[in-house]
């Protein structure tokens, strides 16, 4: 067990960081229903906002730490380039979602299933080749 743990160490943290990200990302949602009036418009997109960056903030420090395990001393362009690949992913996230459920009428919790497997993998690809990669 300790083996395969080992040799998908990358991986199973990565999983286990995206479960506590949503987790994180639901709480301050929770939170925001409470403070914020839901049936004003501006303010749901206010909530939605603040769900993504606080999933983005969280997710951020925890892919440094305990994923990827970064040692880069430029942190603020490490930061802005992994919030500009995750501004990509919620675009790409957006993009499916419109092309699935209203251009070919597939049901929205099919789009989303498929949605978050493309986003998730590809937030991964960009986490490790663009955002947190290794130095030779």
């Amino acid at each position: 067990m300790k083996e395969f743990f080992n040799k998908h160490r990358e991986i199973i943290a990565y999983l286990i960081v995206g479960i506590m990200t949503t987790l994180v990302s639901w709480a301050v949602y929770s939170l925001l229903r409470i403070v914020l009036d839901m049936n004003v418009p501006l303010q749901v997109q206010i909530a939605v906002f603040m769900r993504w960056f606080a999933g983005v903030l969280f997710a951020y420090f925890t892919n440094r730490k305990y994923v990827f395990q970064s040692r880069d001393p430029k942190m603020l362009l490490e930061f802005l380039k992994f919030v500009g690949s995750r501004v990509t992913t919620l675009l790409s996230d957006m993009f499916i979602m419109w092309l699935m459920v209203s251009v070919l009428g597939i049901n929205d919790w099919i789009a989303t299933f498929v949605s978050a497997v493309v986003v998730i993998v590809l937030n991964y690809l960009f986490s490790k080749l663009l955002v947190f990669r290794k130095k030779v």
